[in-house]
């Protein structure tokens, strides 16, 4: 699927993309839910989340806090409270570093916790997002706060687009555990 550009099809991608990655982690055999990620080998991988992400709870959590991002910037804005997307004191040069705090924060969260926390986020932006129109959601200079691109941007990344990357790395980890 293309990347949504319609409320109808961020609500399908979102929810379909998130059937898919429960499905693609209930399918895990123990080793690969015990096995550590590993990606030092793969030259391809060189972006940061490929060290930082250690086990799928990383993974859930890290899809968690982006969730929160989205749910707390909208949910100030809308009250008036105007709120940069990215928390103080990060920008788009320095969230990776916002993203190992989030890791961090994180350390001691179990994995039956992490799987609770971002099934409730899931359904939280979601039920979100069901609260915009398709002209909120996806037109231009809507909200101030939004900048230069739609709110349905926001939402597509955090939901549809960021249960892709889990998937992709979930299955890279799989991969590795095969060949191992």
């Amino acid at each position: 699927m293309s990347r949504p550009t319609t409320k109808n099809d961020l609500m399908t991608a979102a929810e379909q993309n998130y059937e898919k990655l429960n499905l693609l982690i209930s399918k895990m055999s123990e080793e690969e839910l015990n096995t550590p990620f590993d990606f030092s080998k793969d030259e391809k991988k060189k972006e940061a989340h490929w060290r930082r992400d250690k086990n799928l709870k990383d993974i859930l959590i890290h899809l968690y806090e982006w969730h929160r991002l989205v749910l707390n910037w909208v949910n100030f804005n809308q009250k008036g409270e105007e709120k940069p997307f990215l928390p103080e004191p990060y920008n788009w040069k320095t969230y990776r570093d916002m993203n190992v705090e989030f890791w961090k924060k994180h350390r001691k969260t179990s994995l039956e916790e992490a799987a609770k926390m971002l099934h409730k986020s899931h359904k939280d932006i979601l039920e979100l997002a069901e609260t915009f129109t398709n002209e909120e959601l996806f037109s231009k200079d809507v909200y101030k706060w939004v900048g230069g691109s739609t709110l349905g941007s926001y939402f597509v990344s955090a939901a549809s687009s960021h249960y892709d990357w889990a998937m992709k790395k979930l299955k890279a980890h799989q991969k590795n555990c095969k060949s191992k």
